[in-house]
């Protein structure tokens, strides 16, 4: 199912899966790749949109969801910087969403805080952001931005036969 698997989106699917629908709730995937997130959250009937910045997402989303039978769900393009350059064709990123997930999203120092930034442009005043993160040490400085737009942090480690990480919960009331 959903074609190539990362291994860092499993758990985010997975937990995207199985999780009950909240009515008018709007979610938001963050860098979604080839959308594996994306697709189990629109299997289950969420109203989410897909994002991210490469220049072929897109066109690996709407070949995911031609693999799996899915009718179109929303794509956008989403740059964490400010008045990013959108290239032609593609539909800039825009509204407030009250869950939004990724996976694998602190893989380099972000000193300008572009990723917490990006999160707080598109979360809505009550909202949840679900990271999955394979540990590669920039958490912390992160967790700090984000805690500079009132959310609040959970987290649990992830151990698995073939993943291991944190699921980063961030909660802002």
């Amino acid at each position: 199912m959903f074609g190539l698997l990362w291994p860092s989106a499993r758990p985010l699917a997975a937990r995207l899966a199985a999780r009950a629908l909240v009515p008018g709730e709007r979610m938001l995937e963050i860098g979604c790749g080839l959308g594996l997130a994306s697709l189990a959250a629109h299997r289950a009937g969420a109203d989410v949109t897909a994002s991210d910045s490469h220049p072929l997402a897109g066109r690996f989303l709407r070949a995911n969801l031609r693999l799996n039978d899915l009718i179109a769900l929303p794509y956008r393009h989403g740059p964490w910087a400010v008045n990013a350059h959108v290239p032609d064709g593609e539909t800039a990123l825009s509204g407030r969403f009250e869950l939004l997930f990724g996976s694998d999203l602190l893989y380099e120092r972000d000193d300008s805080g572009r990723l917490a930034g990006f999160i707080g442009r598109h979360a809505a005043p009550r909202s949840e952001v679900w990271i999955v993160d394979p540990n590669r040490g920039n958490r912390p400085p992160f967790t700090r931005r984000m805690a500079q737009q009132g959310f609040t942090l959970a987290e649990e480690r992830i151990q698995g036969p073939d993943y291991r990480g944190r699921w980063l919960v961030y909660q802002r009331d």
